[in-house]
């Protein structure tokens, strides 16, 4: 499913910065509208239509989607990455995902700036069909810890021998 980024460009007053980015909302559906596209405006922020991306869903991450649904807000995480060149907006929206393990994976990485947005009910429900589609509960399978057999470690074996580039083989 398509859907269209809503990002905000706000006027800050921090010494090192002029403005920061927002994702502020997304558009279920969206339309191919063109990419920084100025939707609304006020004192200090301008909005733009950032342009559309798709949300893919796959079915080994259902366990992500379930768990983003049963959240009093259901979100969609917006990963926006820094514009390589110099242009007139510092990011642009990267990618879209309704999973939170995977948008906690990009802020990990600490490259990029994730955001989470309201979901939109149209896309609540796309997810859900497809979760009560795909989903499969795996149970809990604890590991059972095997005894420590030190034999099998080869602790009972001298270290190997460290060789540097001034010893030579078989001289000691």
């Amino acid at each position: 499913m398509n859907v269209g980024i809503v990002l905000e460009r706000r006027d800050s007053d921090h010494p090192w910065e002029t403005h920061v980015w927002h994702a502020v909302a997304v558009l279920a559906g969206a339309d191919e509208t063109a990419p920084w596209t100025e939707i609304a405006q006020g004192d200090g922020w301008v909005r733009y239509h950032g342009g559309s991306l798709p949300i893919e869903l796959f079915p080994k991450e259902t366990e992500g989607y379930k768990y983003n649904l049963s959240l009093e807000q259901p979100s969609v995480y917006v990963v926006l990455r820094e514009a390589e060149l110099e242009e007139e907006h510092d990011f642009f929206p990267f990618m879209v995902t309704v999973s939170p393990y995977e948008a906690q994976d990009y802020m990990d990485a600490d490259v990029d700036q994730v955001h989470a947005v309201a979901m939109p009910n149209l896309v609540a429900a796309w997810v859900a069909g497809f979760v009560e589609t795909h989903h499969v509960d795996e149970p809990f399978k604890k590991r059972k810890r095997k005894a420590f057999d030190p034999r099998k470690e080869g602790f009972d074996k001298p270290p190997p021998r460290v060789m540097n580039k001034w010893s030579k083989p078989g001289h000691d």
